[in-house]
């Protein structure tokens, strides 16, 4: 089976509609860079469309029904949106789920020091990374401190023309007999990951008539770069240096979302794995405002170190506020949450890893999806024989298909890989826990968890279009 480039079966209009999306695309991923900053902009982008916050209703007397539209936040780094149907909630949702995170490095919360007259910040790094791709580029520092007093304080520093940008360095060619003949996964340590921050130390001039001790110069001298930044920091933000100890910092990539390609085929950005998906998610519900089954839409954090912690999918957050959703609709009881939930059909939204030519031999071509050929199914990930996955059932596959084949969409399958390479995984396993159909299902990404990743905007394109497509006609499969 040969599976036929999107590109082809597009006309010029439509080739316009595809280009016209992904410009919103590319404003989102060089706007979101954190998971905070992606439910910021997600929040206003779907209040516009009509949602309210479930917080303001619950407790109160308040009534939902068919046509509402609400949503939920948990702890500002996930969020869940509903858009009730027609049918009874009983009945089961379609569901759409991905994640907001992304690979980067964490700032620790000890981090300030210097050495060498560079101040430093010492990081941690966060999901699946080649450590050596991560040195000398601009980088950026996206975050949050939050004080003593409760006061929260953002940080965006490195994404503007006239920011200054940071670096993790690296030993010239010049040095590096015996760094090369490391292995790639040590070539460069996790602890070798700190980056950059300042070079200049602070002058401290006496004042008039005061007399510096021996002991304060030697202390100035030692400290001055630190206590550079710190004044810099204490000055744009007015933070202190124990102020990192409840800091959320995260080191990712600096600039915009770009065009790739002559022909503007492809965009390469940070972050697509797996904001490519959430945002084709959330578009889609906005875009489906009229709904037979319940639409539901879960973007959650944690996914890239497994889906771990209060804002991961592991966590309670969706079942309880799928409990919350039916008391506001006088659907009440335990066991209308779980026939709602095992009734319930489900796309785990998340890309999938695309053919590259240069790497051949990693993939077994028939079964790799390619950039330009669509939508993407994985029936499965895990590793080795399977371990670790969720395996679609046929029955739920035959019904997808349909429903795709019915408003056009062009799709393909693909597997991770060749068979015992690797392996991954996705939220897919959790949410069929509940006993619903899961399938994994997004876009094909090349350079996946590098620090810059491409994506087609066809496929794009087509996964928005075939996520409302799953929205509108998805049915039980039983």
């Amino acid at each position: 089976m040969e599976n036929k480039n999107t590109w082809e079966k597009y006309t010029e209009e439509q080739i316009k509609a595809c280009m016209d999306f992904n410009e919103g695309y590319k404003n989102f991923l060089s706007e979101c860079k954190t998971e905070r900053e992606c439910v910021e902009r997600i929040k206003a982008d779907i209040e516009k469309a009509g949602y309210k916050d479930m917080e303001s209703l619950i407790g109160t007397d308040a009534k939902l029904s068919a046509g509402d539209k609400v949503y939920r936040i948990n702890m500002n780094k996930g969020v869940v949106m509903f858009n009730i149907g027609t049918d009874p909630i009983e009945e089961g949702m379609n569901i759409l789920g991905a994640h907001i995170d992304s690979p980067r490095m964490d700032v620790k919360q000890n981090p300030l020091y210097e050495d060498g007259g560079f101040a430093y910040l010492d990081t941690h790094y966060y999901g699946g990374i080649k450590k050596y791709q991560w040195v000398t580029l601009p980088l950026a520092i996206h975050g949050v401190f939050v004080k003593k007093d409760g006061t929260t304080v953002k940080v965006a520093v490195g994404e503007k023309p006239e920011d200054p940008v940071f670096f993790v360095s690296d030993l010239l060619i010049h040095l590096s007999q015996e760094q090369m003949t490391k292995k790639a996964a040590t070539v460069i340590e996790g602890e070798a990951l700190d980056i950059i921050i300042g070079n200049r130390p602070l002058i401290i001039e006496p004042e008039d008539g005061e007399e510096k001790d021996e002991k304060d110069e030697k202390k100035a001298a030692k400290d001055a770069v630190k206590k550079g930044v710190l004044e810099i920091l204490k000055d744009m933000y007015g933070v202190e240096e124990e102020d990192f100890i409840s800091a959320e910092l995260e080191i990712v990539p600096a600039g915009a979302a770009r065009d790739a390609g002559f022909d503007r085929s492809m965009i390469l950005s940070y972050g697509q794995d797996d904001r490519v998906c959430a945002y084709t998610s959330y578009i889609a519900m906005a875009h489906v405002p009229d709904v037979t089954r319940t639409a539901c839409c879960i973007l959650v954090d944690k996914e890239e170190i497994g889906s771990v912690g209060a804002t991961g999918m592991e966590s309670k957050f969706f079942e309880n506020t799928v409990a919350e959703l039916l008391c506001l609709m006088g659907e009440d009881g335990a066991m209308t949450l779980r026939r709602c939930l095992a009734a319930s059909t489900m796309l785990s939204s998340d890309v999938s890893a695309g053919f590259d030519p240069t790497y051949a031999s990693a993939f077994e071509k028939k079964n790799a999806c390619t950039l330009g050929g669509g939508m993407v199914f994985n029936k499965f990930t895990g590793a080795r024989g399977k371990s670790g996955s969720n395996d679609a059932n046929a029955e739920y596959i035959a019904h997808l298909r349909a429903v795709l084949e019915e408003e056009d969409v062009n799709f393909q399958t693909a597997e991770l890989g060749r068979v015992d390479l690797g392996g991954g995984g996705t939220i897919a396993y959790i949410l069929a826990l509940y006993g619903m159909n899961v399938i994994d299902s997004g876009v094909a990404v090349l350079n996946m968890h590098a620090p810059w990743e491409a994506t087609s905007k066809a496929d794009v394109y087509e996964t928005e279009r075939g996520y409302e497509a799953f929205l509108r006609h998805a049915k039980r499969v039983r």
